[in-house]
């Protein structure tokens, strides 16, 4: 698994926006080249209603997600960041091709059932469209081979525009590099150049790419002033200590479990919310998350403690990039990654003998004086083998702490990370 870690200055904000599918009229990314043809004909994403009900359901389970997820891909005194919402989508936008065992390993991984995935994010992206505050973009894109090997399931593309807003490709995948350049122009435009590229190369044997796009930018509902940063000490995992700067504020939502204490710190307008769990004293972060659930997390988050809180937050930046199969494999899905075993022949015929090649995920987050920038995006490669009022509280995050960019409607992690080392 592939980490990078930018360690500089930096704050907390997540952008994502739905894109909806828009039938025929979407541009290719620019720069395409010859290789990826026009939009897919013949499909027009219906109108569906949300379940008002799929999001209240279904948020302990997403949560419960979230956090077998960072404590999957987490390795004791090394920086995580994921999101959960981007691996989410891209994995239910891939359920829907999946059959048989195959498809009941992926939902017991997701923790939902494939029309309960569809529900949650098409209620979820719907909710989204009404928020006021900040930025918070996701997308969806669907590129499959053009030729005669291969011929997709109608049903599969509409089922992916009507519930995810898929944009649909067809691709020569030829050799060349104009399909990995389309695609992660694609992806580099989504994430407002957060994400530049997803893809290193494209296999000789790829059949198609699902990839979701997520995207977030927020300002602080109050703005950090000169003389609420100045520097301090982190002391990192490993014992050692970094001079960084930190920046200073008094909140009033107090967080604590039986080995944790941490903060609510809310962006502009209240729609999302910057939330961080610092380890008691003889506690390390993976205790923190090895204690939690996502019902025991949606009802920590839900319900605050009133109290003062003086808190420090580090200004940081940090990037992240892994390959989940492993991971996604160890969390119970092993056969969609097994070329003789995984089930996707809902995605078309001519796909008796797909399987997952690689998940690959990156992320991006900034935090600083002003607010948080924060980008991610997940590829689905798919082969062929063929081819209460307290006291003043004090929480400063001047060692490895817990970190969440948090959707305050739903209380939803959209990105969850563990901060060990500055």
């Amino acid at each position: 698994m592939k980490r990078r870690f930018i360690k500089a200055a930096a704050l907390l904000t997540v952008l994502a926006v739905l894109v909806s599918f828009a039938g025929c009229s979407a541009p290719l990314p620019a720069q395409t080249g010859a290789a990826v043809k026009d939009l897919m004909k013949g499909i027009s994403a219906s109108k569906q209603i949300a379940d008002p009900r799929a999001l209240e359901k279904n948020i302990s389970k997403a949560s419960d997600f979230a956090l077998k997820l960072l404590r999957t891909c987490s390795e004791k005194g090394k920086n995580t960041l994921v999101s959960p919402l981007s691996v989410l989508a891209a994995l239910s936008v891939t359920a829907g091709g999946a059959d048989n065992n195959t498809l009941a390993q992926m939902e017991a991984v997701l923790g939902m059932s494939k029309d309960e995935l569809n529900e949650f994010y098409l209620s979820y992206s719907q909710a989204l469209a009404e928020k006021k505050n900040g930025k918070l973009s996701l997308a969806n894109s669907i590129w499959f081979r053009d030729d005669d090997s291969f011929a997709v399931s109608k049903d599969f593309l509409q089922t992916n525009a009507d519930y995810f807003g898929a944009e649909l490709y067809k691709v020569k995948f030829d050799g060349s590099d104009a399909p990995k350049n389309a695609i992660n122009s694609w992806v580099k435009e989504k994430t407002d150049g957060m994400i530049p590229e997803i893809l290193d190369k494209v296999p000789d044997n790829v059949i198609m790419y699902l990839i979701n796009a997520l995207a977030f930018d927020a300002e602080w509902q109050k703005i950090y002033n000169e003389r609420q940063v100045r520097d301090g000490q982190f002391a990192n995992a490993d014992g050692s200590k970094k001079t960084v700067p930190f920046m200073y504020s008094q909140e009033s939502q107090y967080l604590e479990t039986p080995n944790a204490v941490g903060f609510i710190k809310n962006y502009k307008g209240g729609d999302y919310a910057f939330a961080a769990l610092l380890p008691k004293r003889g506690c390390t972060v993976e205790d923190v998350v090895a204690a939690l659930d996502g019902e025991a997390l949606a009802a920590l988050l839900a319900s605050p403690i009133e109290a003062t809180v003086q808190t420090a937050i580090p200004k940081f930046e940090a990037e992240y990039s892994a390959e989940l199969s492993k991971v996604l494999a160890a969390m119970g899905m092993p056969e969609a990654f097994d070329p003789d075993k995984a089930d996707f022949s809902k995605m078309g015929t001519g796909s008796d003998d797909i399987y997952i090649g690689r998940v690959l995920h990156k992320t991006y987050m900034a935090v600083n004086e002003k607010g948080t920038r924060a980008g991610a995006a997940t590829a689905v490669e798919m082969l062929t083998k063929g081819a209460l009022i307290m006291d003043t509280m004090q929480v400063y995050l001047d060692r490895p702490f817990v970190y969440m960019l948090i959707d305050r409607t739903t209380n939803l992690p959209i990105f969850i990370g563990q901060m060990n080392e500055l």
